[in-house]
């Protein structure tokens, strides 16, 4: 498929490694038509991490799936285009895309218990990429001798940080912690050094000290290894640790998107605001601040902004008319109409 060497040569940083342009994924069901994911753009760049941020239910899986081309019926990829290393992966066989899964892009899924097979061996697990793929990964001949493949295994569980691999090897995922679960996953995706990982929430469910070890994990692998990182989660904390650039997902659609220093210190949309205000902070005047209310029913979506219930800085123009997604600085876009009554302002004067 793609050599990293030529792509990182050829590319540098300049041309983004996964380009996704107005994605629309639909699910169309007998009460109507869930629009999980609608007309979203985002850019990865190679080596660098991006972090796609919202509550359960916004579309982030969903819009994870579609790069990948897993989603079943009744759901469809109705419009858009995701470009990989140039190519559209929504005109790739899926004879292609079977040779891309696992090869060129990998995936964590967020539950490790549920991904991994109970009654197959973890590194027979990890080795079936291999198996499944047959090609020489970076500096590795992993061939067809069942000695190199082995030898492969192990050290990804050693990369990964599994203690004792050679134990560990043939015991099976419930002999395995939690923590190690979500490495044996990672160690899976990492098997033919994919460009890009996709981790959909890696650290759900799992304890502190944990999270912090997985989280070291991927930073580890994106310096040394110059893997691209599309981070899914919840948690913004956790998104200014790992990723450069982060975007804010709400039912369907990217609210704010920009440099993570600017969104996480200075958000600009009501709703990452309030993603912020749930987070618990150090000697802070006030508790947690929830979202009140819940993520709209994407069946019966209001007219206007989706926010609009839970937003306290509601105006009459956001029940009516839906808001565009703007630029405010280099590189930061906010869909909100505070921001869209400004640009209007500065139009005026010019």
């Amino acid at each position: 498929m793609i050599n990293r060497k030529i792509y990182t040569i050829s590319n540098a940083s300049t041309q983004p490694l996964l380009s996704v342009q107005r994605l629309c994924t639909y699910f169309f069901t007998a009460q109507g038509t869930v629009k999980a994911v609608d007309r979203v753009d985002l850019n990865l760049f190679p080596s660098k991490a991006l972090g796609l941020v919202g509550e359960s239910g916004c579309g982030k899986s969903v819009f994870a799936r579609s790069i990948l081309r897993l989603i079943a019926p009744p759901g469809r990829i109705v419009s858009g285009q995701i470009l990989f290393d140039g190519y559209d992966l929504l005109k790739r066989s899926e004879k292609q895309m079977r040779q891309i899964r696992g090869q060129s892009i990998a995936m964590i899924f967020q539950d490790p218990l549920t991904t991994l097979n109970p009654v197959l061996q973890v590194g027979y697990q990890i080795a079936e990429v291999l198996r499944i793929h047959r090609r020489r990964a970076e500096g590795v001949d992993i061939g067809l001798k069942r000695g190199a493949i082995q030898e492969r295994v192990l050290e990804l569980m050693r990369l990964v940080q599994i203690p004792s691999p050679q134990e560990r090897l043939r015991q099976y995922p419930h002999e395995f912690s939690g923590g190690m679960r979500q490495r044996a996953i990672i160690a899976t995706g990492l098997a033919c050094n994919p460009l890009l990982l996709i981790a959909d929430e890696p650290t759900t469910a799992l304890d502190v000290t944990v999270q912090a070890q997985i989280l070291n994990l991927l930073a580890e692998i994106k310096e040394k290894h110059g893997t691209s990182i599309l981070l899914i989660t919840h948690d913004l904390g956790t998104i200014n640790y790992l990723c450069e650039r982060v975007a804010v997902m709400y039912a369907g659609k990217i609210v704010e998107h920009g440099a993570t220093s600017q969104v996480v210190f200075e958000p600009k949309h009501p709703y990452t605001q309030g993603l912020l205000g749930c987070l618990p902070k150090l000697r802070a005047k006030k508790g947690i601040q929830p979202i009140p209310g819940e993520v709209p029913d994407l069946l019966d979506l209001p007219s206007g902004c989706s926010f609009q219930e839970r937003c306290p800085l509601v105006m009459e123009r956001c029940r009516t008319e839906e808001p565009r997604l703007l630029p405010i600085q280099n590189g930061w876009q906010v869909s909100c109409h505070l921001y869209s009554l400004k640009d209007e302002g500065k139009n005026r004067q010019l």
